[in-house]
């Protein structure tokens, strides 16, 4: 016997049957594109060409054509960077760690949470690469290699390297991870596929599955190991990226509470550039029976208390300031709050600390247009706290003739465009390309979550019959 809480709501709404989320899935993947879908591209196309101009300028005439000066000698680029990289987090956290806590609402969502990770981790990784300069010689400079191959030895000691271990890490395994999930879906797929070319495509991708149980136990034990391995990754890449600042004995960023409070922050706002997605997604793909308003509740409860602990880390930082006794450090946070970049400070504050309290209202916390905006506005939130935390920090040292004011190019906003782009453009081709839910998951949770209820007690009526339709 079967029993299912009345108290619990429906992960899958809509009375599905497993052959129903073959079809629906599958849907966006056999057809042809859709109107709204070729608008996004366009659109998406139009930004990276606009940044890819930027771009080509940057490589072209040098760092030179960045804001940059003598004393904020990191900002607009640094802080993108360590932007995309919070926001690829929510995916191995949807992915690995809701995994070996075997929460069951991730099923719907993993699948594009791990997209965004990989296409944000890419978008972090042009910043560093086109710093270097010449991108053509960056992908062996960062590496350990002897003089003789044109670069120096680097430098072990530097958090900067040790970035280039953490990230390219966690996107070696994110990938693995998001492509492992893919098989089964990829060889539903090509069973169905009418065309030769889509059978051969989806069959290499599908790598020969063929769906038998010893297949099945290799792939969940494959899974089960990849979340095992995933799972520190949420804690040690953000921890690291906090290193370079945390590391140095600048006022503002000499601090040990950088380690968690990145953490969560990164945790806050990639589940923030999640809802945003997922929203668009749900509504262009019809997928509302699928990510359902509980699923998108859940995701608020998480921005909730990510968004408090950022809260409690920014009160954190100032007390600890004023009891520190340091003037130097003093003066970094009264100049962070009253300075002349007060408004990126307030910024912070508002779309960080407080924004996020509207989610303990259940009205707000499941409201479709509520949720969409304020996944926004966190996010911008979380671009202020990276931008206050580098440049404020640096603008004003100890020595006030140096003191300078950042000033973005166009050129800096254009390599920002350039990821966004990039970005979109990238998600877009997964979501037409690629099932964007999990279909292999999903089924397993049709019959236990699905709203349609035979029988109290479930016997072999229609509802079983269906689950034997493919």
């Amino acid at each position: 016997m079967q029993v299912e809480s009345s108290l619990r709501e429906p992960l899958v709404t809509g009375g599905k049957t497993v052959h129903d989320v073959t079809a629906d899935i599958c849907r966006q993947v056999e057809g042809k594109p859709t109107k709204s879908w070729m608008l996004g591209m366009a659109l998406s196309l139009g930004v990276l060409s606009v940044g890819a101009y930027a771009v080509f300028m940057l490589l072209w005439e040098g760092i030179g054509v960045w804001g940059l000066n003598k004393t904020v000698g990191w900002a607009w680029d640094i802080t993108n960077f360590v932007w995309w990289v919070g926001i690829g987090h929510a995916g191995t956290l949807i992915s690995a760690i809701l995994l070996l806590f075997r929460q069951r609402w991730r099923m719907s969502i993993n699948r594009a949470a791990e997209a965004m990770t990989i296409f944000a981790v890419i978008c972090a990784a042009c910043f560093p690469g086109l710093h270097m300069g010449r991108l053509w010689l960056g992908f062996y400079w960062a590496l350990p290699l002897p003089n003789t191959f044109g670069s120096l030895w680097v430098n072990f000691n530097s958090p900067l390297l040790w970035d280039v271990f953490a990230i390219s890490t966690y996107f070696t395994v994110s990938l693995v991870f998001w492509y492992i999930g893919l098989i089964p879906d990829f060889a539903t797929i090509r069973d169905r596929a009418t065309n030769k070319i889509s059978k051969a495509v989806y069959g290499a991708l599908s790598f020969g599955w063929d769906g038998a149980a010893k297949t099945w136990m290799r792939y969940e034990a494959v899974a089960l190991i990849l979340a095992g391995l995933a799972t520190p990754l949420v804690l040690s890449v953000h921890t690291i990226v906090s290193f370079d600042f945390a590391t140095s004995v600048i006022p503002g960023w000499h601090t040990t509470i950088f380690p968690p409070y990145f953490v969560a922050g990164a945790i806050f706002s990639g589940f923030a550039m999640v809802l945003t997605l997922m929203l668009v997604t749900r509504k262009l793909f019809k997928l509302e029976d699928y990510i359902t308003i509980y699923h998108i509740e859940l995701m608020n409860i998480v921005i909730i208390i990510t968004g408090s602990i950022v809260g409690v880390a920014y009160i954190t930082e100032l007390f600890i300031a004023w009891y520190s006794g340091v003037p130097g450090e003093q003066y970094a946070f009264f100049n962070r709050a009253l300075g002349p970049y007060w408004w990126s400070y307030a910024a912070m504050m508002t779309c960080n600390v407080i924004s996020p309290q509207l989610f303990w209202f259940k009205k707000i916390r499941t409201s479709i247009v509520s949720t969409f905006v304020l996944s926004i506005v966190v996010n911008i939130g979380m671009w202020f706290e990276r931008f206050v935390i580098i440049v404020t920090s640096l603008h004003r040292d100890y020595l006030p003739s140096s003191w300078a004011m950042f000033y973005p190019t166009k050129y800096d906003l254009g390599v920002y465009i350039f990821t966004f782009g990039l970005f979109f453009t990238l998600f877009l081709l997964f979501a037409k390309f690629f099932p964007v839910i999990n279909m292999a998951e999903v089924k397993s949770i049709v019959k236990a979550t699905s709203e349609k209820k035979n029988d109290k007690v479930y016997g072999l009526g229609s509802r079983e019959k269906a689950m034997e339709v493919k």
